[in-house]
């Protein structure tokens, strides 16, 4: 599929990219190639081929999924302004 200047112009528009007009034919080609490289790389037969989820083929590490409160109350609450009992303390917003 080949470009020109008036897709290229409106494509950079739709972007919000300035490209002054002396720049629009050498973009529309390079565009054009990338286009056609996609076009080729949709002619493999990829029947079979398991999708990938990664380059490397490893898996990872599993860990159990607790709920915990992270062991950290005390160090937590010391960046509050106020607390009682362990909890932070607001001031009431409803009357």
């Amino acid at each position: 599929m080949a470009l020109d200047t008036d897709t290229v112009r409106r494509i950079a528009r739709l972007a919000r990219i300035y490209i002054p007009e002396e720049d629009l034919e050498p973009l529309a080609g390079e565009l054009s190639n990338i286009i056609g490289w996609v076009e080729q790389l949709a002619e493999v037969d990829t029947d079979g081929v398991e999708p990938m989820t990664s380059v490397v083929e490893i898996t990872p590490e599993q860990r159990e999924d607790v709920v915990n409160d992270g062991g950290y109350r005390d160090r937590v609450l010391a960046n509050a302004p106020d607390t009682a009992d362990g909890f932070f303390t607001v001031p009431k917003v409803i009357e």
